[in-house]
């Protein structure tokens, strides 16, 4: 019997839904929070003549809410889940051949459509949520669109939002037909923070996030009536949120909500208390739609969003915690209003909600594409470009998920999924876990394997340890808050051991974890770096050429060889957070097809030195090497101008044997592009045709100037002077170094013929000399075209100076004559004529006597 109805204001749309959905097969729908789309829609639409006899699948991005959903619409139909109305998520289904309409989660639809494309017996799919732009509901509704163009032209295509670009979405969909419905939330108040959650860096030791938004929450429950929606970004966020609640507000009760939860503990979440106390619902993003809990008047929303996101260059994803946009803070704050007026309280100030990012960043543009690119080519699609994607994958991540799977054995060389590939597609879990699990299992290791990989996805801590041979020992004795986590994770591992077809009497023995590990992620094992563990712990180097380590004093240090499965990847060392050992013996014999032989000259930072070595190699992981003996000059060159320019120029400024011929060469240099750059040139266009010759720029390109005069030298130290000096010329050319000659002279001829070196190393070039080497001389020396006086400096006969000058018979006229009076008393034996240009030079005193 059909229970009688309250209406709802998608109850209005639904006339016209209806209509635009006979006309044409696709339609976008968009209807605020409380509308009553995802419960009244999938009924309306199995009702419709063009329906008749064929299932209704509705897409929910979460498993909890694909289950509340199909409870809601069986409950208005007045029967149990399971007959007319049914769910299928992972792990578990509830559907009957009654069923007409089906309530499903994304990786179930993926698996509809690859397993039948033609979606036989389907009518329409229903895309909810599509906002929340997921890997799989891109994926989903890009491989509907192409079978609705291909195969199915009856196929009806619905997408649903609260907040939701339509125009964008009825483009991609071929000129959708747009459907917009009112909503019915109750006014909502917004509040703000009068300054920052968490003070700024440096000010003091900051309280715990946690406690903070605990204190607000307390504070707010204190003054306003009605239970509490409390938005926070992951499970451990919320148990210390819990933990902190249970002291300063005892009168309430605390109910956490999110995705690992059994599904008992997530119904308990969204009814009211049945004693009637107060509850605060601490939940994740998953409250964020579709769900409604019941007597929740306030809304606190703490202002954070976990993130899966992926590093092309790495190829190392990792969960970042961001500010949360505006649109998923709109959907939060609707959540108050559902079933009465009610209070939000957002944890930032007015002045931070300026610089919130309008949307959430699609999954698709930064999350793990392995997942993706596996269900592509498993759906024989060469090209995504040619898919009707709302976004484009990113082709550097698609290209470096394409080449995991290759090595996986998924792909084959021309990009083609083979036989493993689509029973990896197939597996409930990631590729890498997927092909971890597979192999373990016709090895008669599949049980060891799915409890692995049941750990890897959890992401939950049932110890604090690193070593995830830990956490396995704690699945069967788990404590405290950890009870929970291990009942989910044995629980998934279960299913995936049935899917693998592994015996439940399986041996797990705890020396191979490490081993099959490699299997899923070969890319992640890890050599330690010689030498003494750091301070900061031990350093790794990762196959795919990464830098990480561990956390000082961990004891994975002790292994010379890991496997890194959870990864910080920031800073010059990715941290990692949890991994396991493994041994060179096994990465030899597993990954015997991959590892190659070669000879390497490479330099070392370590040793400041060429090292040349015969060497066995798993990708950037050497795994065994032995001096080379003769190798070539060439070889050792380009590994030493390596070092050149890895060390930078202030380094080989230190270690370059620089003559002073050399160093007087390109301090000319240095002083002629100067030049060149401040006034158009010392002579036209010679600035421009000068080699850069600082020390930055000739470590950057040793490979350019230096490398062809290199002989076999190991160290920069070692690298002759006379070399050095050699290159430098050859890299300046005879020409240009003619017109450096004329430009910017190393000399000049002083009245007695001698010649005296400018000085071009300062701020402009100098000449340093004795004021009786310049008597007789009445013009200033010139230097460069357009000519331009030379700074002398004078000095005294003990070769200090006494005076710079740019007009020296300025001098003669003027100033000399104080220095006169100062120097004979100074120096009496040194002449000082009265009238120095007329007198003779010298560099001798006067006779005794005189």
């Amino acid at each position: 019997m059909t229970a009688t109805l309250s209406p709802l204001p998608i109850d209005d749309a639904l006339p016209a839904l209806l209509q635009a959905l006979a006309r044409q097969p696709r339609a976008v729908l968009a209807a605020p929070p409380g509308a009553g789309k995802t419960t009244r829609v999938p009924p309306a639409l199995a009702a419709a003549d063009w329906a008749r006899g064929r299932r209704i699948v509705m897409l929910e991005p979460r498993r909890v809410a694909a289950r509340a959903a199909a409870e809601r619409i069986a409950a208005e139909a007045g029967e149990a889940v399971g007959h007319s109305v049914g769910y299928r998520i992972r792990g578990e289904t509830r559907i009957s051949r009654q069923t007409r309409i089906e309530v499903v989660t994304e990786g179930v639809l993926t698996r509809l459509l690859q397993a039948d494309p033609s979606l036989d017996g389907i009518a329409a799919l229903i895309f909810d949520e599509v906002h929340e732009r997921s890997i799989h509901a891109d994926l989903g509704l890009a491989l509907a669109l192409e079978v609705h163009g291909a195969l199915r032209e009856d196929l009806r295509i619905l997408v649903m939002s609260a907040t939701l670009d339509t125009a964008r979405f009825a483009t991609v969909m071929g000129d959708a037909a747009v459907i917009e419905s009112a909503g019915r939330n109750f006014p909502v108040e917004t509040r703000w923070l009068d300054r920052p959650l968490m003070p700024p860096p440096g000010r003091g030791r900051a309280p715990r996030f946690e406690r903070r938004v605990a204190e607000e929450v307390a504070e707010i429950m204190h003054g306003v009536p009605g239970d509490a929606l409390v938005f926070l970004p992951g499970a451990g966020e919320i148990a210390r949120t819990a933990e902190t609640l249970a002291t300063l507000a005892p009168d309430t009760t605390v109910v956490p909500l999110h995705g690992r939860l059994p599904f008992a503990e997530q119904r308990r979440a969204l009814a009211k208390a049945a004693d009637g106390r107060r509850r605060v619902v601490l939940a994740t993003a998953i409250a964020e739609t579709s769900l409604t809990v019941d007597g929740v008047r306030i809304v606190v929303d703490a202002g954070r969003a976990r993130r899966a996101e992926m590093n092309p260059a790495t190829g190392l994803p990792r969960l970042v915690t961001r500010p949360v946009s505006r649109a998923e803070a709109e959907q939060r704050r609707g959540r108050a209003g559902r079933l009465e007026p009610g209070l939000c309280l957002r944890l930032w100030t007015r002045a931070e909600e300026s610089a919130l990012p309008h949307e959430a960043p699609p999954e698709i543009l930064s999350a793990d594409l392995a997942p993706l690119a596996l269900e592509l080519a498993a759906w024989g699609t060469a090209n995504p470009a040619a898919l009707p994607f709302i976004d484009q994958p990113p082709a550097p991540a698609l290209a470096e998920a394409s080449s995991l799977l290759t090595r996986l054995g998924a792909l084959d060389a021309t990009g083609g999924v083979t036989a493993h590939g689509r029973a990896m597609a197939r597996f409930p879990a990631h590729p890498r876990l997927a092909h971890m699990v597979l192999q373990a299992a016709a090895e008669g290791r599949g049980r060891l394997a799915a409890h692995l990989a049941a750990l890897v996805e959890a992401r939950e801590t049932l110890v604090e340890d690193t070593d995830i041979q830990l956490a396995l020992r704690a699945l069967d004795r788990p404590v405290g808050r950890a009870r929970d986590a291990a009942r989910h994770i044995t629980a998934e591992a279960g299913r995936m051991a049935k899917a693998a077809g592994a015996q439940p009497g399986e041996a797990m023995p705890a020396e191979e974890v490490g081993d099959w590990l490699s299997l899923a992620f070969p890319d992640r094992i890890a050599r330690r770096r010689p030498g003494p563990v750091p301070v900061a712990g031990a350093r790794y180097l990762l196959a795919n050429g990464r830098g990480a380590a561990l956390a000082p004093g961990d004891p994975l240090s002790a292994s010379e060889m890991i496997v890194a499965l959870d990864l910080d990847d920031r800073g010059a060392d990715a941290r990692i957070r949890r991994a396991t050992s493994t041994s060179r013996a096994h990465v030899e014999t597993a990954f015997a097809d991959r590892l190659r032989q070669e000879r390497a000259a490479a330099w070392s930072p370590l040793h400041r030195r060429v090292v040349a070595e015969t060497r066995m190699a798993l990708d950037a992981l050497i795994l065994t090497a032995q001096p080379w003996r003769n190798a070539p000059v060439d070889a050792v060159g380009h590994a030493l101008c390596d070092g050149l320019a890895a060390l930078g120029g202030e380094a080989t400024a230190a270690l370059l044997a620089w003559s002073k011929p050399a160093l007087a060469l390109r301090a000319r240099i240095g002083w002629l592009r100067r030049a060149g750059s401040d006034d158009g040139g010392t002579v036209p266009g010679l600035a421009a045709r000068v080699p850069d010759v600082s020390d930055d720029a000739l470590a950057a390109t040793a490979r350019d100037w230096l490398l062809p005069y290199l002989d076999g030298e190991t160290t920069i130290e070692a690298i002759p002077a006379a070399t050095l000096s050699l290159a430098l010329e050859m890299l300046i050319g005879r020409d240009v170094m003619a017109e450096i000659d004329r430009a910017a002279p190393p000399s000049v001829v002083t009245p007695l013929g001698d010649k005296a070196m400018i000085d071009y190393a300062r701020d402009e070039p100098v000449l340093a000399i004795r004021v009786q080497a310049l008597f007789g001389e009445t013009r200033h020396p010139m230097l460069g075209q357009p000519p331009r006086p030379l700074l002398l400096e004078l000095l005294s006969p003990a070769g200090r100076p006494v005076q710079t000058t740019r007009d020296l018979p300025g001098f003669w006229a003027s100033s000399y004559a104080d220095v006169r009076k100062e120097m004979r008393a100074r120096y009496p034996r040194h002449p000082w004529p009265e009238d120095p240009g007329a007198a003779v030079p010298t560099r001798r005193t006067k006779p005794r006597g005189k």
